[in-house]
């Protein structure tokens, strides 16, 4: 059973949300949150094993919570589900920056709002396909990151889980690596098990990161 912390200052999406994720047999809502100070609290309290924060709530927004409890100085980490209406670049660059899990939009799809709870849960993150390339990239060249162990990483790596990387970081599913590669999604969750320690990073998004901060994969790579 996954169990959900939900933060949104919408009692309407709150309530919509706890139907939704309530109505499937693998997720319980075990706490509900009007704003930030009390999804501060409640995450605390329960340690859910995903907390769904909305970025724009009383008090405190989403992404400063998600800074106390998944950050690197939270113990026990709480991992962040960031899900909003807001696509704007600088509040998914600071979402990175909090360390959360994964971004997605609230006109998601349900099934991929379920399937990127479900992702978190299991320590894999999502970002919404259609921010990917486009905040990734420019995350990492605004930041000026620096390459961190590129040749030692991408050089452990064999090369289905280099394909796996390439693919991972267009923000392609575990679903639709598996379809792109014609492998079973067992297949592709095994390789990501053993890919991301490689890399020294916890989840697909800062696997994503980590693959244009190393320019083993380009914008012009995931247009193609």
């Amino acid at each position: 059973m996954i169990r959900v912390l939900l933060a949104d200052d919408q009692p309407l999406v709150r309530a919509g949300l706890s139907a939704l994720l309530n109505a499937e047999e693998d997720v319980d809502v075990v706490g509900v949150a009007a704003d930030g100070l009390e999804a501060l609290d409640l995450a605390a309290e329960l340690l859910p094993d995903v907390a769904c924060l909305d970025i724009r709530m009383p008090g405190m927004d989403g992404i400063d919570v998600a800074a106390r409890i998944c950050g690197p100085g939270a113990s026990p980490a709480v991992p962040v589900l960031i899900l909003t209406t807001f696509d704007i670049d600088d509040y998914v660059f600071r979402a990175l920056e909090a360390g959360v899990s994964g971004f997605l939009l609230k006109d998601s799809d349900p099934e991929e709002i379920l399937r990127a709870i479900r992702h978190v849960a299991a320590g894999h993150g999502t970002l919404d396909r259609t921010l990917t390339r486009r905040v990734v990239a420019e995350y990492v060249q605004r930041r000026r990151l620096r390459p961190v162990t590129a040749a030692r990483g991408i050089d452990m790596l064999t090369a289905r889980e280099r394909d796996i990387l390439l693919l991972l970081a267009q923000g392609m599913s575990n679903e639709q690596i598996a379809g792109t590669l014609v492998v079973e999604v067992a297949t592709v969750k095994s390789h990501l098990a053993r890919l991301l320690p490689k890399l020294g990073v916890r989840s697909r998004l800062q696997a994503a990161v980590w693959a244009y901060q190393n320019r083993v994969v380009t914008v012009d790579d995931t247009s193609r």
